[in-house]
């Protein structure tokens, strides 16, 4: 069952991001926050339609709310791809014109797309006719030599035509050319103050912020000017700060412990169907990062497979095990530590 992100307020969402928000990421997240914007992987529209649909678009019911985040720059498959995602049971669709790197870019994906406004414009209304859900815009503030504050305000006022409200804006411009991918996540200057200003100058618009954020309280600190706040990968290397972000909705901090109890059976559920153990585990390294455990806790995590019904049993009477022996870490820090 769908649930209406529109109604979730503030928006506090984990960014798409390859090869990371994969649907085993997805479910352990969901367990830290209920009210917390869940975003795929960008998906092609190509893979889509011409690929295995059930893999890309499959997920847990658990995960809701959740989106879609598609690639494409052709209107009508973007707008075939949206019904299909509607018909899936998707929360929102989102189209991406931020990812810089140059395997999109020569499919006209991505970054590269904030040059060409109407074309966005255009796949945006298409996507938009096809579905009842909302359909929404994640982009940069600029890309090389188109980088001024004025053409970003064209580009979002090009778009918003088509009755699309809702930009998430990554406060970086995107250089496509001598960048890597990486690079242009850090290198670039982040400029928070341009995506402020989109706020002040389109206040009927829903505005979300993206770029460097790693805190609760850089989190609250952006809430006072736009309507949203999308973190990376810091919701991936901790993502125990997705449960200390459901202190805005008034949630109470759970127990790490009791997270993974409850992901014992999701976990048992995917080794039976054959999954790596090694490609569970590796998004639940960061459980207990910052902590005194987190080494004990990724040391004894890593690697791994389970191939039989015998090493299913086995593979989560280990993790169980690592569970215990990080507790009794933890504990016995606790008993060392001075008090103050």
């Amino acid at each position: 069952m769908t649930r209406a992100i529109q109604t979730l307020q503030p928006r506090i969402s984990v960014a798409p991001m390859m090869d990371w928000t994969t649907r085993d990421y997805r479910f352990f997240a969901r367990l830290f926050n209920p009210n917390i914007i869940l975003y795929t992987e960008m998906v092609t529209t190509g893979a889509i339609l011409f690929g295995d649909a059930k893999r890309h678009l499959d997920y847990s019911k658990e995960e809701h709310p959740i989106v879609l985040q598609l690639g494409g720059s052709n209107p009508k498959d973007l707008a075939t791809c949206s019904k299909m995602a509607q018909d899936w049971g998707y929360d929102e669709i989102n189209l991406n014109v931020g990812c810089p790197s140059d395997r999109v870019q020569n499919n006209k994906i991505g970054a590269c797309l904030m040059a060409e406004p109407d074309l966005v414009a255009e796949c945006i209304a298409a996507m938009r006719q096809s579905v009842d859900i909302p359909v929404t815009v994640k982009h940069r503030i600029g890309i090389d030599d188109m980088h001024s504050y004025a053409e970003m305000l064209h580009f979002v006022d090009t778009v918003a035509q088509t009755g699309c409200n809702n930009f998430i804006v990554h406060a970086r411009i995107a250089l496509l050319q001598g960048l890597s991918p990486k690079e242009n996540r850090e290198v670039p200057p982040l400029r928070y103050e341009d995506v402020y200003r989109l706020k002040q100058d389109r206040p009927e618009l829903l505005i979300e912020i993206n770029g460097g954020i790693k805190t609760f309280a850089e989190t609250q600190q952006h809430l006072k000017h736009v309507d949203g706040v999308m973190i990376g990968r810091e919701a991936y290397h901790n993502p125990y700060l997705l449960a200390e972000l459901g202190q805005l909705w008034g949630l109470e901090l759970p127990d790490r412990f009791e997270i993974m109890q409850r992901m014992l059976p999701y976990i048992e559920q995917r080794l039976q169907q054959g999954a790596p153990l090694s490609v569970i585990t590796r998004h639940i390294l960061g459980l207990f990062q910052n902590l005194p455990g987190a080494r004990k806790w990724r040391q004894a995590l890593s690697g791994g497979n389970a191939k039989t019904f015998a090493d299913v049993e086995q593979a989560l009477v280990n993790i169980q095990a690592a569970m215990q022996r990080t507790e009794d870490y933890l504990k016995e820090q606790q008993l060392q530590r001075p008090t103050e």
